[in-house]
């Protein structure tokens, strides 16, 4: 047989699961970016400024004193129980037999899916919503429907019948994320409420997103420290510790450690042997490093955090006044996380408007539809920065939008 007569192989691919997935537009949109000169970006969710000194120090000593071998699964027995500290001050009692220690709040949200979500299952999401979420649980086969936020004169709000009516007996997990990326969007304490005696009812799994619970800004108009509510209503308020509830968290956001990849969950005691057979399959564990500036983290930087979200809060009210001053912005203030969720010119197509931005007056913001097909019609700008930038950014968009013909 000569070689002319070999089968031509076939092109090596993914599962159909994983091909199917939808890449980011985000960083679609970031890509675009490169080469580009001078450009400001507003497009990740994440501050300009580094993770605080003292968070940096605790890492460096861990290093000197050779933290660098593998840990307990489910996190150091220390940062397990400054977490639980931490959860029980803010929710509630809490033990560290109820904390695991995960790379990330995105392999969290992952683990909390791989322990509850099976090819086939029904799941319900909130949306608009940051796309990692949605597409968990596609990667595992299961089937993601979503219950879309409305948009009107007092901002992102959820209509609560809907979504209850989603909520049907075959649905497997629920996700949310509350105080939402990208909208803001905070979910009240009653539909809370409502929401947990439901899917007790059905036997449904929540997996609620908890990430930016500390960005809260519901009672900080005084600007008074320590005036505002130190976080927004939690699952972990409400429901005991071994229902059907998984909380995700973060070190990310509440103490500026993106680029550290630490996070936690707080979950049924019962399922606390499987998780740690799924964080061996899929990392291990958290390196003991990172952990060691993850106790810093918890244990001596509250009055950081609350600093933090009063910048934030300026931040945001600075922007939101800015925006306002723009011909055809519609933009409201949310509750909480770091981002503005807001209509504009050209935003019905705003892969290709985000895109031009970038282009032509180097402005970096997010497409609405990278948050799913509800979020078209927006854009996204994270405002976790000073001012000034914030200012050049809105004096770039209104070039554009003048280049543009809008007025």
């Amino acid at each position: 047989m000569s070689e002319s007569d070999l089968p031509v192989p076939s092109i090596p691919n993914a599962r159909d699961a994983v091909r199917a997935l939808r890449p980011s537009q985000i960083r679609e949109v970031a890509n675009a970016g490169f080469g580009v000169a001078d450009v400001l970006p507003f497009w990740f969710g994440e501050s300009d400024r580094v993770t605080p000194a003292f968070i940096r120090d605790a890492a460096s000593a861990a290093l000197t004193a050779g933290a660098t071998f593998y840990t307990h699964n489910l996190g150091i027995a220390p940062l397990r129980a400054a977490l639980a500290d931490y959860v029980s001050e803010l929710h509630g009692a809490t033990s560290p037999d109820h904390i695991a220690v995960t790379s990330a709040g995105v392999n969290a949200l992952m683990l909390a899916a791989q322990l509850v979500v099976g090819a086939g299952d029904r799941v319900v999401a909130i949306t608009p919503l940051w796309p990692n979420l949605v597409e968990i649980p596609k990667i595992l086969g299961a089937h993601v429907d979503t219950v879309a936020l409305g948009y009107g004169e007092r901002g992102w709000q959820l209509d609560l019948e809907q979504l209850l009516a989603a909520l049907t007996p075959d649905t497997k997990m629920l996700l949310i994320n509350s105080p939402n990326n990208p909208t803001g969007w905070v979910m009240s304490r009653d539909e809370q409420r409502a929401v947990l005696a439901h899917c007790r009812s059905h036997g449904i799994w929540i997996v609620a997103d908890e990430v930016y619970e500390r960005l809260y800004y519901s009672d900080a108009d005084s600007g008074a420290r320590g005036a505002h509510s130190r976080t927004a209503p939690s699952f972990l308020d409400l429901a005991a510790r071994d229902e059907r509830v998984i909380c995700v968290n973060s070190f990310s956001k509440a103490w500026l450690m993106t680029g550290w990849r630490l996070g936690w969950i707080v979950a049924p005691a019962s399922l606390m042997d499987d998780l740690g057979k799924l964080v061996e399959y899929n990392t291990s564990c958290a390196p003991a490093f990172v952990q060691q500036a993850g106790v810093a983290a918890v244990q001596q930087g509250e009055r950081f955090t609350q600093e933090l979200v009063l910048d934030l809060k300026a931040s945001r009210d600075h922007l939101v006044r800015a925006l306002s001053t723009v011909p055809g912005v519609d933009v409201k203030a949310p509750l909480g996380a770091m981002y503005l969720f807001f209509s504009m010119p050209g935003a019905s197509r705003s892969l290709e408007l985000c895109k031009a931005m970038v282009r032509e007056v180097g402005l970096g913001v997010a497409p609405g539809s990278a948050f799913g097909q509800e979020g078209e019609g927006f854009v996204r700008w994270c405002y976790a920065c000073d001012t000034a930038r914030l200012d050049a950014g809105v004096e770039r968009l209104k070039r554009f939008l003048a280049q543009h013909g809008a007025h």
